[in-house]
């Protein structure tokens, strides 16, 4: 094979599940659920799910309560940002020895740009390394630009290898349903499908013009091109730099009372200022999250007239912004979200 250059995605198997199994051992092999305080009678959604637990359809984003009903035995614990954060950096630290360029995703997840003749060769010394120096499996598709990298991740899991590129991109993925895309997800999907393209095949075919007279005259295109596998196979080493600071907070008991909701935002924004604060960069967007009973969520945002990182400013925008909900219904969570300059610049681009 003719050396070439690819872009490899490396995707952590379950990793918060797999962290915390890490520290505790006894726990391999049993379900495992992690998320807010880990008391499944408070409210708070699941983080993420070990692969056995997922087995009773337990999912992330699911509610403690719900996911406890499902398995009443699974085994339940609390979030630990920092210890995620202190084993995805040695993660990626170990990624960076290997001649490959690193692009940091998140905790789990990193693109590489590589030049090689044998990528799968490079993938299993990659899933080797990583689990000789974390203890920790991981999942690498391979592919020649990002989308299809990303996408081939999903296939490999978990703790696999695939590769997706031009050659065979309609033979995985013609008949897929769109929202096996990334970038596409279940209310787009339903409207692709409303509209006539119910698979990546009938969307890689449709007409551009109409597209955008559906979906807007970025978006609409943008689909199209998503479904013939085309994207960016630049692979950069820039370090990974937040896009927002965001709190938010699940109250056991319902809100009712506007002025209480009120000040839980003043409370909200002035962590959030203080994260700005830390992160050395003004905000430009701030965005209010509203969860109403039973588990309706919404969320609004406005642009700020000018960047800031004043906590009286990103205050004043929050109230504004939970002046647009309609608060007649009772509240189960609240969060306030900083989105910086880099971020709201380009929020309405694909």
């Amino acid at each position: 094979m003719a050396v070439r250059e690819w872009v490899l995605h490396v995707d952590l198997d379950q990793f918060i599940a797999a962290v915390e199994v890490a520290r505790r051992p006894e726990l391999r092999g049993k379900p495992v659920v992690v998320g807010g305080t880990g008391d499944p009678a408070e409210r708070a959604v699941v983080a993420t799910a070990s692969y056995e637990a997922r087995e009773f359809g337990i999912r992330s984003g699911m509610p403690l309560r719900t996911a406890a009903k499902r398995c009443p035995e699974a085994i339940f614990l609390a979030t630990d940002a920092p210890a995620y954060q202190e084993v995805s950096d040695r993660v990626m630290a170990t990624l960076r020895e290997l001649p490959v360029v690193v692009e940091v995703l998140g905790w789990d997840e990193a693109f590489l740009g590589v030049t090689t003749d044998d990528p799968e060769a490079l993938a299993a010394d990659i899933r080797r390394v990583v689990a000789e120096e974390t203890g920790l499996s991981c999942s690498v598709g391979i592919g020649d630009n990002k989308l299809r990298a990303k996408l081939a991740t999903g296939f490999a899991k978990p703790a696999g290898i695939f590769r997706l590129v031009q050659e065979n991109w309609w033979d995985v993925m013609a008949e897929k349903p769109t929202d096996a895309l990334w970038g596409i997800g279940a209310k787009t999907t339903k409207k692709l499908t409303e509209a006539g393209y119910r698979t990546v095949l009938d969307l890689a075919g449709a007409d551009p013009a109409d597209l955008a007279a559906r979906f807007g005259p970025k978006l609409g295109p943008w689909y199209r091109i998503l479904a013939g596998g085309i994207g960016d196979a630049e692979v950069t080493a820039t370090p990974y730099v937040a896009r927002s600071r965001s709190r938010e907070t699940t109250f056991q008991r319902n809100l009712t009372d506007p002025d209480a909701m009120a000040a839980e935002v003043v409370a909200l924004a002035k962590r959030v200022s203080q994260d700005v604060d830390e992160e050395g960069r003004p905000a430009a967007r701030v965005a209010v999250k509203v969860r109403f009973a039973p588990f309706l969520t919404h969320t609004h945002s406005v642009t700020l007239p000018a960047p800031t990182a004043d906590p009286a400013e990103i205050e004043q925008a929050a109230l504004a912004v939970l002046d647009m909900f309609d608060l007649g219904r009772p509240v189960r969570l609240l969060g306030v979200r900083a989105e910086f300059s880099s971020t709201a610049a380009g929020s309405a681009s694909p």
